[in-house]
């Protein structure tokens, strides 16, 4: 491994730090955005349990809100909850907007990657042809440099298409995953709001 990164020269280095990058965005994100832990099962018929039974109190909101990040949507309109619907439902969208801010951490950092991979990749290969071209002279024609320039540019490709191609598809599985969550917790939220106010029974 070490004699393939020597013998692709410099321009393999920040490759191989995009790629150290990626792979601990994705795995953080996979830790990160389980179901389980964004909008568990069940929270919301337990909050409006304790909601029938026993009112709301600053202890159970601060307890709801901590729990999840569907626990802080629901936590804001809690605090409402003597408000009236439309104050009640701003809050929950406010909160809504920063906890799918929270959600989208690093996305951003890994759709760069997956884009800028290929360039890197391309400007390697630039840089290896540079190095053919340079290894042909009057007197004849460099071997190693010849070498290294064919072994820089088809190594840089090579790397920067395999670090684009996954890091692509986590990013797109990632945006849909908090798409769907967010989708999820603004239905919830909506039902808390009617359940409230009257609107429906559960």
């Amino acid at each position: 491994m070490f004699a393939l990164i020597q013998a692709s020269g410099w321009p393999i280095w920040p490759l191989l730090l995009a790629s150290v990058i990626a792979v601990t965005l994705i795995i953080e994100r996979l830790v990160t955005l389980r179901r389980s832990r964004i909008a568990p099962p069940g929270l919301l018929d337990k909050v409006l349990a304790d909601l029938r039974q026993k009112g709301v109190s600053g202890e159970m909101t601060n307890r709801i809100a901590a729990h999840s990040p569907l626990g802080k949507v629901l936590a804001a309109g809690l605090r409402n909850v003597n408000s009236s619907r439309e104050v009640m439902k701003e809050a929950i969208e406010e909160s809504g907007r920063l906890v799918a801010h929270e959600l989208e951490r690093f996305l951003t950092t890994l759709g760069t990657i997956a884009a800028i991979s290929p360039l890197m990749g391309l400007f390697g290969t630039i840089v290896g042809m540079i190095d053919i071209f340079a290894s042909q002279s009057a007197a004849g024609t460099n071997p190693q440099q010849l070498a290294q320039g064919i072994s820089t540019a088809l190594n840089s490709t090579g790397l920067g298409l395999i670090i684009a191609i996954p890091a692509t598809i986590f990013w797109r599985h990632f945006r849909a995953l908090v798409d769907s969550f967010v989708i999820e917790m603004e239905q919830q939220a909506i039902r808390l709001v009617e359940v409230v106010h009257g609107e429906r029974r559960a």
